[in-house]
């Protein structure tokens, strides 16, 4: 249910479990953990999903088993976040909950039309993952932080793109030729160099 491309050194991962709103199951996680893990090797990486949801996060059954507390969300946002190379997000629809740790860790965020953002950590009594919150007031600013994680708003990606937590919304047929495009520049880049400009910018 997770998929891995790779085309020299441009990486995409697909989470594809549609039928049940790409909710991440432990094994699905942990094959994230592995490929972010892994993709120091690769100059981009995407992680996109199939349908019309990017991810509802954790699988509802799993959460009430102990998936909502595991480390393993944590584990995923860090590896992405200690990637060298281009980091991208293309969001197929709405994500919610934990996955948006993965989105959350990514340099860029580019979405389809319609989607909607929300994390509904206080309705459902859970902590946000610890980076996750500092991570999203440093994209929106305190208060819009507090109106996703406190006051349980479900943001339209029209207003997120506003708020600087999307950076581009294109149409669904535009949305991997879009983040292929922005891509190009680190991909012909030396490795080297992107990664000193990477450390920039941190």
């Amino acid at each position: 249910m997770i998929s891995l491309e790779k085309d020299g050194s441009y990486w995409l991962a697909v989470i594809d479990r549609p039928d049940k709103a790409n909710s991440l199951t432990p094994e699905m996680l942990e094959k994230l953990c592995e490929i972010a893990e892994a993709a120091h090797h690769a100059q981009v990486l995407v992680l996109t999903g199939v349908g019309k949801v990017f991810s509802a996060g954790a699988d509802l059954e799993a959460a009430r088993a102990g998936l909502a507390h595991s480390p393993l969300w944590e584990r995923l946002s860090g590896a992405i976040a200690r990637l060298p190379g281009l980091t991208v997000c293309a969001m197929n629809g709405t994500v919610a909950g934990g996955a948006m740790g993965m989105a959350l860790a990514c340099d860029l965020r580019i979405s389809v039309p319609d989607a909607k953002i929300f994390y509904p950590v206080m309705k459902l009594g859970f902590l946000p993952q610890p980076s996750d919150p500092e991570r999203l007031t440093a994209l929106v600013g305190p208060s819009r932080a507090k109106m996703i994680l406190m006051a349980g708003q479900k943001i339209p990606v029209e207003e997120a793109l506003a708020w600087g937590l999307v950076d581009r919304i294109v149409e669904p047929a535009q949305l991997l030729p879009a983040v292929r495009a922005l891509s190009e520049h680190t991909l012909a880049a030396d490795p080297a160099h992107a990664r000193a400009i990477k450390t920039l910018i941190r």
